[in-house]
C-alpha cells in the first residue's frame, strides 16, 4: 500500500508576488540601514581607539588593537550589507537562489534587535509557510 502524498496548497500568485515584493523592498531598506549605522558605528570607534576623546578619556591605546577590531568589524558590516541586498534584490527579480539567501540573511538577523528581528521573523513566515514557498516556486521556475 502506497502512503498518500501530501501537496501544500498554493496561494494565488498575486498575492505571494506582493508579499515577496514587499519582502524584497524591506530588504534593500534595511541593507542601507546595516550600512548607515555601521559606517557611523565603527567611524566612532575608530575615533574612540585611536585617541580621541569622543565620550572622555580611556586607556585603549596598542599599535595592533584598533586595526585588527576595525577590519573586522568593516568585513562584518559590508558582510552583511552584501547579504542583505542581494536577498533584496533577488526576492525582487524572482530568482531562485533569493529565497535560500533570504532564509540565511533572515536567520542571521534574528539576534539584532529590533528592525533585525522582525524583518527575519516576517522573512522566516513569508518564505517558510507552505502555501507561499510553493508560490515561490512556480514564479522562480
Amino acid at each position: 500500500m502506497v502512503a498518500p502524498i501530501y501537496v501544500a496548497p498554493m496561494a494565488p500568485l498575486a498575492v505571494v508576488e506582493r508579499r515577496v515584493d514587499a519582502l524584497g523592498v524591506a530588504w534593500l531598506v534595511y541593507a542601507g540601514l546595516i550600512l548607515l549605522t555601521g559606517a557611523v558605528g565603527l567611524t566612532i570607534a575608530r575615533h574612540a581607539l585611536e585617541g580621541h576623546e569622543v565620550w572622555g578619556p580611556h586607556h585603549w591605546h596598542g599599535p595592533f588593537f584598533p586595526l585588527f577590531f576595525l577590519k573586522f568589524g568593516w568585513f562584518a558590516v559590508l558582510g552583511r550589507t552584501a547579504l542583505a541586498a542581494a536577498a533584496g534584490w533577488g526576492l525582487l527579480q524572482k530568482y531562485s537562489w533569493a529565497r535560500y539567501a533570504a532564509i540565511v540573511a533572515a536567520c542571521l538577523s534574528l539576534i539584532h534587535p529590533p528592525l533585525g528581528t522582525a524583518i527575519g521573523i516576517w522573512t522566516l513566515v513569508v518564505l517558510l509557510k507552505g502555501e507561499n514557498a510553493v508560490g515561490y516556486q512556480a514564479m522562480a521556475g
